[in-house]
């Protein structure tokens, strides 16, 4: 394999939804975590909700020392977002969380419309593993230590990550909305 420097696109520059959207929301999470699966299904109605007025961004925080599979999970969504898959695989991932072995991985890419022969040479050789820690050493940078963990417009989302409460601090922001934020 080519070991010469390649440019990762970083989850940090994936987003869905409006790019002028007023609201910024960030999640930081574990493709493991069963909490992380509740607040991603309560981002899909959030993100339908308030279309035009929130942007998304996934943020990786794989919490290695309980979910053995989540690192090698985040690995593979990263790998077919250069592909401009990344949306599609991340809820692949979700969907089928207890099942994240290399060659599942590889067939949820397949299934997202990502067709890389060095797939699963990419995986074992953790080619975009420094990405997944980039995104958790920010995350604990921030001060994260359990996820799910949010921002909205940068700043910490102390509530609940379900529909009422992230929607109470989204119509917040929206009041506040003179100054728009990345």
């Amino acid at each position: 394999m080519n070991r010469s420097k390649i440019d990762i696109i970083p989850p940090k520059d994936i987003w869905v939804g409006e790019k002028v959207a007023p609201v910024s929301l960030v999640m930081f999470g574990d493709y493991e975590s069963e909490a992380c699966a509740k607040a991603h299904e309560v981002v899909k109605k959030i993100l339908f909700e308030y279309q035009g007025k929130v942007k998304f961004n996934y943020r990786h925080f794989p919490l290695t020392q309980i979910h053995q599979k989540a690192h090698k999970a985040a690995e593979a969504s990263v790998a077919v977002s250069q592909y401009g898959k990344f949306w599609e695989m991340h809820d692949l991932i979700f969907q089928n969380r207890r099942n994240l072995g290399s060659i599942s991985l590889r067939d949820y890419a397949i299934e997202a419309g990502v067709r890389d022969k060095n797939f699963l040479p990419k995986m074992t050789d953790s080619v975009y593993g420094w990405t997944v820690r980039n995104d958790l050493m920010e995350g604990l940078h921030k001060g994260i230590r359990d996820v799910p963990a949010f921002f909205i417009n940068n700043e910490v989302f102390e509530g609940t990550p379900n529909l009422t409460e992230l929607s109470k601090a989204i119509d917040q922001h929206l009041r506040e909305r003179p100054k728009i934020r990345a």
